[in-house]
């Protein structure tokens, strides 16, 4: 019984030593060869059997990948940002310890908010890429900010074609390149208080900076001498178009982005701002705090704003930016102020979820706000002495049939909800409100 086992086992005996088929590669050559292949055969059959499985999770979760960053997932670099700065800024923070070293975008865009600072930041732009030699791309369109399909793509297009590392500068809603199949770049801006910044636009559209009230005549011919020297109060009391909605509502568009829904005033705008704020954009800054900006800036994007601080501190460059200044700006009435308020509201929600972030970011590194305790008198005329040239808005008026039927009017509220709004003391009436107000030059 023993003997016939053993010939059964061996393969020199009468048994068929391949009964599932000769083995790849034709016979082995020595009965040692064979052992040793005889006893891996069954683990190379398992073996190709996970690998391919493996290479089948592997493929779906490639085409996963591709199909969200086609779809307008975030780019690569703010998720490593992300997790560079910790949970205590996004929600989303999660995974494992990032990497101290920043990685290096090489595509930025600042798609600039009208008069937020942006004419500062683009002579200290042209300054920087000389010194560090990337690509600073501008445009000469200073008007059109809502563009049609065909415009975006062909305008996505000529960004991404420009050499790299490149910063791209332009008066421009929020553009969703991965959209129309194109490497979603970084985003910065910056954006001010909505009130102070609609009183710079107004009076800058009649009597520019300090480059020459003549010159700023010439760039708007067509606006009447009663338009010009319309009191602001009026325009606001008497609800004109240029201080009603849909007109007011100018921030947040720009992070929306061109679907028609973000030129509406309302909560769909808000979010769908706030949401691309987190996905898209590494920076939004503010500019009363234009230094902590400047330094923030310095630190995510150094090969682009390295020593940007000094420059702008800089006597020589300070003279320059100071002919930026609006000019012939006047205050409000308190009842003007607390209708601008309440027409602007949305404004406002975005404008303090940005400052909620930034000032996030601040703490993150470091760096403490100038203000400690909150103010009581509303923050609408704080000094800003470096300014930008702004987008005369003129364009506007062509759509103002479109809009109309988008808002109704907003009827005047109470002057106790304005100040309740403001945080004010009881105490305060509205002598010390106009003299807060007035105080500030």
């Amino acid at each position: 019984m023993k003997k016939k086992q053993q010939q059964q086992q061996h393969p020199g005996s009468g048994a068929d030593p391949w009964p599932h088929g000769a083995p790849l590669g034709g016979a082995p050559p020595g009965l040692g060869s064979w052992k040793r292949r005889v006893s891996l055969l069954p683990l190379l059959r398992f073996s190709l059997r996970d690998y391919g499985f493996c290479m089948a999770t592997l493929l779906v979760f490639c085409l996963g990948s591709l199909f969200y960053q086609l779809g307008g997932g975030p780019p690569r670099f703010l998720l490593d940002l992300r997790q560079y700065l910790g949970n205590s800024t996004y929600l989303d923070d999660h995974g494992p310890p990032p990497s101290k070293a920043l990685p290096f975008p090489s595509q930025v865009v600042y798609n600039r908010v009208g008069k937020c600072g942006s004419r500062t930041v683009v002579l200290l732009l042209r300054i920087l890429s000389e010194k560090h030699g990337f690509n600073l791309v501008t445009s000469d369109i200073h008007n059109k900010t809502r563009l049609t399909k065909n415009e975006q793509m062909e305008l996505i297009k000529n960004i991404s074609t420009a050499e790299q590392p490149y910063l791209f500068t332009r008066h421009v809603h929020f553009l969703n390149f991965s959209r129309f199949g194109g490497d979603q770049p970084v985003y910065i801006n910056i954006i001010r208080d909505p009130v102070n910044r609609f009183l710079s636009n107004y009076f800058f559209r009649r009597f520019g900076d300090w480059r020459g009230e003549q010159n700023h005549m010439i760039r708007t011919p067509s606006m009447r001498q009663e338009e010009r020297y319309l009191d602001i109060n009026e325009c606001i009391l008497e609800n004109y178009p240029e201080c009603s909605n849909p007109r007011l509502f100018y921030i947040i568009p720009y992070f929306c982005g061109q679907h028609p829904r973000c030129r509406e005033p309302g909560e769909w705008a808000l979010e769908r701002a706030k949401l691309n704020v987190n996905e898209n954009f590494l920076l939004v800054g503010i500019l009363e705090e234009l230094e902590d900006v400047l330094l923030l800036l310095e630190r995510f994007l150094p090969h682009y704003f390295k020593g940007v601080l000094s420059i702008y501190k800089d006597p020589e460059h300070r003279k320059l930016g100071n002919m930026t200044v609006t000019v012939k700006k006047t205050v409000p009435s308190p009842e003007a102020v607390q209708i601008l308020y309440q027409r602007m509201r949305y404004e406002y929600e975005f404008y303090h979820y940005v400052k909620e972030q930034f000032h996030l970011l601040k703490r993150k590194f470091g760096l403490k706000s100038r203000v400690s305790h909150p103010v009581l008198r509303p923050q609408f005329f704080l000094p800003t002495p470096l300014e930008t040239e702004e987008p005369i808005d003129d364009e506007e008026q062509d759509d103002e049939k479109w809009l109309e039927d988008i808002y109704k009017r907003n009827q005047q509220v109470s002057l106790e909800f304005f100040l309740r709004s403001l945080k004010l003391d009881g105490s305060q009436d509205i002598k010390q409100v106009i003299w807060n107000l007035s105080s500030v030059h």
